[in-house]
């Protein structure tokens, strides 16, 4: 999923500056130098099926993708992420026909985590398909925002991202009407296996509204649940994992196209990456 792997990258990055007092002994023990304010991280990782909010982004063919990071050590952040995608004008991605080859997110944001592991996380996140075809309305805003919390090995987070109504990128597709706008709710787990490198990993969403339009053709049904669990190890830069995905999208047999959740790469795949990071 591109918002919560996107998300995920921007961590803290704590200040620790030892205080420093005068010392009259010329042997005195040397004091630590402060953490540096700004931190720069990234990675760039090999998928093999791009799926946002658990729908294909790339025809069920592989992605690379890649992120940049600056985090300074008061808690504010900003990034750009990006993945190659499958937005040819052949409908082959139907919900990206014409947006071109390749999404770049570009967010900013602010995150903290307080001392009983409760933390909070609040951004904007802006969506643009740079090489889209001409006269093919793409970008938009959402704005973001989630609560964590962390006990011992185990990991939680409830988020909820809205783009708001009016924006070109979005207009047209709510089969319902209305703004156009979108909201999209998550919540995730995961769970570290004590003494291995391997975390446990699930996803529950749910999306309502123009983003939220991807049922079978002539259903007046604006909003879908997705899900995922998976496992995901790591090993210093390296890490790689698999995850079953699946949506409640129909797979009703639809003329001329066939069970639409598979045939349109909304339904159940397992995936597989690896990647690398710095």
């Amino acid at each position: 999923m591109r918002f919560n792997k996107a998300i995920a990258g921007a961590l803290l990055l704590a200040a620790t500056a030892t205080p420093a007092f005068a010392q009259e002994e010329t042997d005195a023990p040397e004091v630590a130098e402060a953490s540096p304010p700004f931190k720069l991280s990234g990675g760039v990782t090999l998928i093999s099926d791009y799926r946002f909010r658990g729908t294909t982004q790339t025809n069920e063919d592989p992605a690379v993708q890649a992120t940049l990071n600056l985090n300074h050590s008061s808690g504010l952040y900003a990034g750009v992420w990006a993945s190659t995608i499958d937005g040819g004008l052949d409908g082959s991605t139907p919900a990206l026909t014409g947006y071109g080859d390749v999404e770049i997110d570009l967010y900013a944001g602010y995150t903290k985590t307080l001392n009983n592991g409760l933390g909070f996380d609040v951004g904007l996140l802006y969506y643009m398909y740079a090489d889209g075809a001409a006269g093919v309305n793409t970008d938009f805003f959402e704005p973001y925002a989630a609560v964590t919390y962390t006990i011992g090995p185990v990991s939680t987070k409830l988020g909820a991202a809205y783009a708001w109504g009016g924006q070109d990128g979005l207009a047209g597709f709510d089969v319902k009407g209305g703004n156009d706008d979108n909201l999209y709710v998550y919540g995730d787990a995961s769970v570290g296996i004590p003494t291995t490198p391997i975390t446990v990993k699930a996803h529950l969403g749910y999306s309502s509204g123009a983003l939220g339009s991807l049922n079978v053709p002539g259903v007046i049904d604006n909003n879908y649940m997705d899900w995922s669990v998976g496992a995901e190890w790591v090993g210093g830069p390296f890490k790689g994992g698999v995850t079953y995905v699946d949506t409640d999208i129909s797979n009703a047999n639809v003329v001329g196209i066939g069970k639409f959740a598979e045939r349109r790469g909304r339904g159940s795949t397992v995936l597989a990456y690896i990647g690398f990071s710095f």
